[in-house]
């Protein structure tokens, strides 16, 4: 839901890896060769895409350019004709904090027939996240330019930005070249600008275990599994409770490598529970608080904590029950902690701190084990959305140990990450970087035409590329059957655990995606038993190597312009190409039509959320509630009332509205659904949307894993919440097989005959 969003996470995701060290000479005018890659030093290029290594021919849309230039020997090219419903950016890190509140990013750039192009600047924070991004999409470079200079302002704050990250973005079609870049704070070139000094916390000190637990084998039996559960629940408990902790007086990853040592040397549970009340005691004693208990009205509470079994009578000795209570009783308060700073004027959790432990994707036992413990206590503490996972979430973690401490290699891992991932439902959490053994796993190649579930069957839809004759070979509106002799219900089962997705119609959506477990392989050929026209047959189609544009032919919709006039005087909105000055050309051409179709199977690329409601919405109308975690005390959260939407004015659109969702409806574009369902004459149709809203936390998994999840709770003024579930859908429409084989767009007919009632 933040402006921006797509590009921003799509870029968040591509570069999150890039682990450049802290430059002492900046290369930001690209000056600095390297000499065996002709490429710029510290620079990074890539496009829209998972996990997958730039091509041959992607590297050649970037190179050093000794013609065109600004000024010294070089500019910076990206030529991106070829792959116009892309976007590609390229980016340079700079691993420092400075002195300071205004940071300024220029740069010069030159065009040549350019869709959208800009410079673009994003502030990380010590757990990543997003503290400032502005990729001027809201301002664009656009057609052939001469060299000009252009320039990004953003708040700054040293004692939370760890990294910043700048570069160049092209969204669609062009060419663009960037020189002379220079990036100052509060007008002090940064070459010259002051080092922040953080805060030393004694935690940054313990580097015991910096490389990992060290512990190769640990025991997995029925009796260790609940002495390993309660060491994770109350190392949890401990970490995001503790004074003391939270202060970063402790490194917690280190405590819980010194105690799984004992712990796992423990003869049986009532040693292995007197080890871990001792670790308890190792901790400072936390003054006694007569005002510490948070105390929220009962009707803004969304969702009490959940300390599992670590209060069940019978579980733990009395004596070490009645510490962690008084660790409970006495917290301090306060909305930062060590291990969770939480996104300013959001609320959003912001997890700093986390060690990632790169140096190998197949971490140790021990420090696999962390990777369950951190990701279950995150989730028990910090997701809005737990009561909303469908099981419960206590049962995850014991199930879960024998996954991660039995993996025996990278793979085994990975899926042990993705399939705890999956279980919490939510389209924002996958595995979005460093998975590469996962995504090997799949296969790199895919038959070039696109599959969609239609009417519970896989049905092909389109061609991703007209190429080896595939037009000849398959027909939209194809049943596929079976896969290389496997009934394709069979292969659902099989990789639905790994399809993490917030509802089973987004886990189609991506299952059958070019990205996608269902058709992808590493043979050069598939064998598929299809129905046409109730007629079965078995072909054999060509797979070819799958890549990052056919991410474009995935969306639905009338995707050819942001916005056009249809026959019969009616508008039509596509928000996935929409520009934030495109507004007032919609106002003048659009305004005594008799309605407009908006059409949100996208991700909006224009932060449209109140501008539009401005003329569709004759008052201020709410439309949201936010649920919101607490740092005093972690698992509960509150629900707060939202903005409001809407404009009294004169010139209020009067005509109907329908906007039209689907499975690609995610995360910004539910919520501008939302906002625009605020209009007195809008209509909603379509079918169930991905159910992902609120802003993602960023969270970082060791063997250099990287995943999200949603970190604030989004629900409608009445309370219904969106998560899993998606938007409220006034009038159900979905396509058929027999509408994709006469290559109809139901969902626009619907719309159509909606405005024209």
């Amino acid at each position: 839901m933040k402006k921006h969003l797509s590009i921003a996470g799509c870029i968040l995701a591509f570069f999150i890896s890039f682990r450049g060290a802290a430059q002492e000479k900046l290369n930001l005018n690209m000056e600095d060769v390297d000499a065996k890659t002709n490429w710029p030093k510290g620079w990074k290029m890539g496009s829209i895409g998972r996990n997958e290594s730039l091509d041959s021919k992607l590297r050649t849309s970037y190179r050093l350019d000794e013609k065109v230039h600004h000024a010294g020997k070089y500019s910076l090219q990206i030529d991106w004709s070829d792959t116009p419903k892309e976007w590609t950016a390229t980016s340079y890190v700079i691993n420092k904090s400075f002195k300071g509140k205004k940071i300024v990013l220029k740069g010069f750039v030159k065009t040549e027939d350019a869709a959208s192009v800009g410079l673009w600047m994003r502030l990380d924070g010590e757990g990543g996240g997003d503290n400032g991004f502005d990729n001027m999409m809201d301002r664009p470079i656009k057609g052939t330019t001469d060299w000009k200079e252009y320039a990004i302002e953003l708040d700054y704050d040293g004692e939370v930005v760890s990294k910043i990250v700048v570069g160049g973005l092209i969204i669609g079609k062009g060419k663009m070249w960037m020189d002379d870049l220079s990036i100052s704070i509060d007008g002090k070139d940064i070459s010259v600008a002051p080092v922040y000094a953080k805060s030393a916390y004694p935690a940054d000190a313990d580097t015991a275990f910096s490389k990992g637990s060290g512990l190769g084998y640990i025991a997995a039996g029925a009796d260790k599994i609940t002495d390993l559960t309660n060491l994770g629940l109350i190392w949890g408990f401990m970490k995001y409770y503790h004074d003391g902790v939270k202060q970063g007086n402790y490194n917690m990853d280190a405590e819980l490598f010194r105690v799984l040592r004992k712990v796992n040397a423990a003869a049986n549970t009532g040693e292995a529970n007197t080890i871990m009340e001792r670790w308890v005691d190792g901790f400072s004693k936390q003054p006694e608080c007569n005002n510490c208990l948070e105390k929220p009205n009962k009707e803004d509470i969304q969702l009490q904590p959940d300390y599992s079994t670590l209060f069940t009578e019978g579980n733990l000795p009395a004596s070490l029950v009645a510490k962690l209570d008084y660790i409970k009783a006495n917290r301090t308060k306060g909305e930062k902690q060590y291990y969770n700073a939480p996104a300013a004027g959001v609320g959003n959790p912001g997890f700093a701190h986390e060690k990632k432990y790169d140096d190998s994707p197949y971490p140790d036992a021990g420090t696999r084990l962390l990777a369950l413990f951190r990701y279950w206590n995150m989730v028990q503490y910090y997701f809005p959305y737990r009561h909303l996972i469908g099981e419960n979430w206590n049962n995850v973690l014991p199930e879960s140990i024998p996954d991660f401490v039995n993996a025996k290699d990278e793979l085994e891992y990975q899926r042990a990450c993705l399939k705890l991932i999956a279980r919490i439902h939510d389209t924002h959490a996958n595995l979005w970087d460093g998975a590469d053994a996962l995504v090997k796993s799949a296969g790199a190649k895919l038959p070039p035409f696109q599959a969609k579930f239609i009417e519970g069957k896989l049905v092909v839809v389109d061609y991703y590329a007209d190429t080896l004759n595939i037009k000849s070979l398959v027909k939209p509106g194809d049943i596929i059957e079976k896969i290389d002799g496997v009934p394709v219900q069979e292969l659902l089962t099989k990789h639905l655990p790994l399809a993490a997705a917030s509802n089973y119609a987004t886990q189609l959506r991506d299952i059958c995606s070019y990205r996608g477990w269902l058709l992808r392989s590493d043979k050069d050929k598939a064998e598929l038993a299809i129905s046409r026209g109730g007629i079965a047959t078995n072909i054999t189609v060509p797979r070819v190597t799958a890549q990052r544009n056919f991410y474009s032919f995935e969306s639905d919709g009338r995707h050819t312009k942001s916005f056009e006039m249809l026959h019969d005087n009616i508008g039509y909105i596509y928000p996935g190409k929409l520009q934030d000055n495109d507004l007032d050309t919609i106002k003048e051409t659009f305004e005594n039509t008799k309605g407009i179709i908006i059409d949100l199977r996208c991700y909006p690329s224009s932060w449209m959320t109140f501008t539009y409601p401005e003329w569709f919405t004759p008052k201020p109308t709410p439309f949201v509630k936010f649920s919101i975690g607490s740092n005093t005390m972690p698992g509960l959260f509150t629900v707060h009332d939202g903005p409001r939407v809407g404009k009294q004015s004169k010139h209020n659109y009067k005509g109907k509205i329908v906007i039209i969702v689907n499975a690609s409806t995610q995360s910004q574009a539910e919520y501008v659904t939302m906002a625009l369902s605020t209009a007195p004459n809008a209509t909603v149709i379509g079918s169930t949307t991905a159910g992902a809203d609120g802003n993602v936390s960023e969270i970082s998994l060791p063997g250099g894993l990287s995943t999200m999840f949603s970190g604030i709770g989004i629900q409608y003024p009445d309370g219904t919440e969106t998560q899993r579930k998606g938007v409220k859908i006034n009038k159900v429409v979905e396509p058929t097989i027999q509408g994709i084989k006469e290559g109809r767009d139901e969902l626009m007919e619907a719309a159509l005959k909606i405005i024209k009632s």
